[in-house]
């Protein structure tokens, strides 16, 4: 029995900035309901990779296929309506508007009285309770504005609208850099009740640790190439640490670049 195509595919990925080839033919797969961790380190491509990903920034050579079906985003909102959205670690939410008008926003429900279209305040609020409870969040308020709620709870608002409203692929990208050990326990848990709705994950963090946590597998990109693309609980810290560095300790991944190394910092890439 033939598999189903995975939910994204890259072939040979490549940006070029002037002179300046960020990526270099990238072949990379992520399946549904299944959490990739993308590690690298700083300037090794993936923040291009990722805004290709999401419709930001077009590849200079290479395919994008979503579901089995070649794709050429031209805008973030065309990657949108394809079911992947980006969740950066400042978020897009609304901060002096309430968590329904975030949750709802651009798709506000209303009834027309006289032509005049008019807010189904209570029905929006009812669906976002809903929402929320099914993914175990807790909010004192619906009514409150996003302003007053911890990070956590407003990673929970927008990773909960982007699975109600059909998301098919999610990119977090450090997602729990700016907050504490229980949000991010909080977050991690999130993620996986994302992943059980069938949900696609790719995580972008220089955080090892919540790698091995909550991802099927990590990537690794360097020098704008994939250094090694392995199953979590096939391999080590220590290993991918290697593929970061481009050090040599063996059986650590595919497609190796033995370039000069970089020293992993572990400090958030800057955007290229």
């Amino acid at each position: 029995m033939s598999e189903n195509p995975p939910l994204l595919k890259l072939e040979a990925i490549s940006k070029n900035f002037g002179a300046i080839e960020a990526l270099k033919g990238v072949d990379m797969e992520i399946r549904a309901g299944e959490v990739v961790a993308l590690l690298g380190d700083n300037g090794a491509g993936k923040s291009t990779l990722v805004k290709i990903i999401s419709g930001g920034l077009r590849p200079s050579s290479g395919r994008i296929i979503m579901e089995g079906t070649p794709r050429d985003f031209a805008s973030p909102a065309e990657a949108k309506a394809a079911g992947i959205e980006t969740v950066y670690q400042d978020l897009s939410l609304c901060i002096n508007a309430d968590v329904v008008a975030n949750f709802f926003m651009g798709r506000e429900i209303t009834k027309r009285f006289f032509g005049i279209p008019i807010l189904q305040e209570r029905a929006m609020e009812a669906v976002v309770a809903k929402a929320l409870a099914d993914a175990g969040t807790r909010i004192p308020s619906l009514r409150t504005n996003v302003e007053h709620l911890s990070g956590g709870q407003r990673q929970a608002i927008e990773l909960n609208r982007f699975v109600h409203w059909g998301g098919k692929l999610v990119l977090l990208d450090e997602p729990f850099a700016a907050l504490g050990v229980e949000q991010t326990r909080r977050g991690l848990d999130m993620i996986r009740q994302v992943v059980a709705r069938g949900i696609g994950v790719v995580i972008i963090t220089h955080i090892m640790a919540q790698a091995f946590q909550v991802a099927d597998r990590i990537i690794v990109i360097r020098h704008g190439r994939v250094a090694g693309d392995v199953r979590t609980d096939e391999t080590t810290p220590e290993q991918v640490i290697d593929m970061i560095t481009g050090g040599t300790l063996s059986g650590a991944g595919k497609g190796r670049d033995q370039g000069n190394s970089s020293p992993a910092t572990g400090e958030r890439e800057s955007s290229q």
